[in-house]
């Protein structure tokens, strides 16, 4: 996939967009266990990453992800929320040991292991109330192809800048079903260096001089000792129970996350002047929502467009600009309203409709009446 000015069209799915963009950033190793909807992405892995280990379980895969990030390898997995249930408590673990990884989720229909051939858009709020405390862990969502490439290089920037682990979230629909798409619009990746200490100092492993993200370095170092942490710890690494020091090494984890997710926030934003009206869609959904907008357009209909990418934390820009609308038509596949629950609450305001749907893609035609319904 080079940077070239002739159009290079094939079918592709993207999952093999996913998997060469994590090896063109700098993915060192994947480790997983299959399961489906994510089996290309395994099944791609095996053969393109530098290294590629099958873990017996879940469990396992956060486990030896930890322990390849300790050293300085960055390893990426992928999963459904079956597996993303079992990993939970190891990507807690990560997140206090302040060690980077990708982990990308595809959504499938659910309760329980649902339906594994059905796609979804459940897994929202389970990601929002991951971590334990109230701590929240960055949350990508691409919307199209070219999300799928420059946004994963994204989420593992993000991932190494504020050492912790990110979530790409994605769907059955946009990783599996194969379409044309022109290669030539996906210029190469950088690969992301990790920043590490360099002083001659004696290393405090979590000691930000000032910042939010202590510097990087791997176990084993020849010089320093270096001390991961999954418990209460202060800067130093070490448990000392609940005091000033290890409480505000604590509080800075949640800072850091929502500190540093906001200069890398992403969406897309379609303003139609004089519009009172806003769509609102992610993910796979968004390919849906951007046909109606255009149709509704089309017959004179004043509508704007949001497709949110960065979906956690939720971020300010995000809320004043539905802020400004007077009517917002929220689009997920699900049942309840996932992503309506995360900004407004379990109560939403009237203005606010949902466009929801269970067991099947939403089309443009059924955003189109409910359009015309609200």
């Amino acid at each position: 996939m080079d940077n070239t000015t002739e159009s290079k069209i094939e079918a592709i799915d993207g999952s093999k967009i996913l998997v060469e963009a994590c090896c063109q950033s700098g993915g060192d190793v994947f480790i997983g266990y299959p399961i489906t909807p994510s089996n290309l992405i395994y099944r791609y892995s095996l053969d393109r990453f530098p290294m590629a280990l099958a873990a017996p379980d879940e469990i396992s895969t956060v486990q030896w992800m930890a322990g390849f990030s300790a050293t300085g390898k960055f390893p990426v997995s992928a999963t459904s929320f079956p597996g993303l249930a079992l990993m939970t408590e190891g990507i807690n673990m990560a997140f206090m040991m302040e060690l980077p990884m990708l982990i990308i989720v595809t959504q499938r229909l659910g309760p329980s292991t649902g339906s594994a051939t059905t796609g979804a858009q459940g897994d929202l709020l389970f990601l929002r109330g991951m971590i334990s405390g109230g701590f929240v862990i960055p949350v990508i969502c691409p919307a199209d192809y070219e999300d799928l490439w420059y946004l994963t290089n994204k989420s593992m920037e993000l991932a190494i800048s504020l050492r912790c682990p990110v979530i790409l979230l994605t769907s059955k629909e946009m990783v599996m079903c194969t379409r044309s798409f022109d290669l030539s619009r996906l210029s190469s990746l950088e690969k992301i260096r990790w920043k590490t200490y360099e002083r001659e100092d004696p290393y405090l492993p979590y000691s930000t001089n000032d910042g939010l993200v202590p510097d990087f370095l791997p176990l084993g170092h020849e010089r320093h000792i270096v001390r991961l942490n999954a418990s209460t710890h202060d800067e130093s690494g070490l448990i000392k129970g609940v005091n000033p020091d290890t409480m505000r090494n604590s509080r800075r984890l949640r800072e850091k996350v929502l500190t540093g997710t906001k200069s890398q926030l992403y969406y897309h934003l379609d303003e139609n002047e004089d519009s009172n009206t806003i769509i609102v869609a992610y993910g796979i959904s968004s390919y849906s929502a951007r046909d109606a907008v255009a149709r509704l357009r089309s017959e004179g209909e004043k509508v704007s467009l949001l497709i949110p990418k960065t979906l956690l934390p939720v971020s300010d820009i995000i809320l004043n600009i539905l802020n400004s609308y007077q009517k917002v038509i929220i689009v997920e596949e699900n049942l309840s309203g996932l992503y309506s629950e995360l900004i407004y609450g379990s109560n939403s305001p009237d203005y606010v409709y949902g466009m929801r749907k269970m067991g099947a893609m939403i089309s443009p035609e059924e955003i189109y009446r409910r359009y015309q319904s609200c």
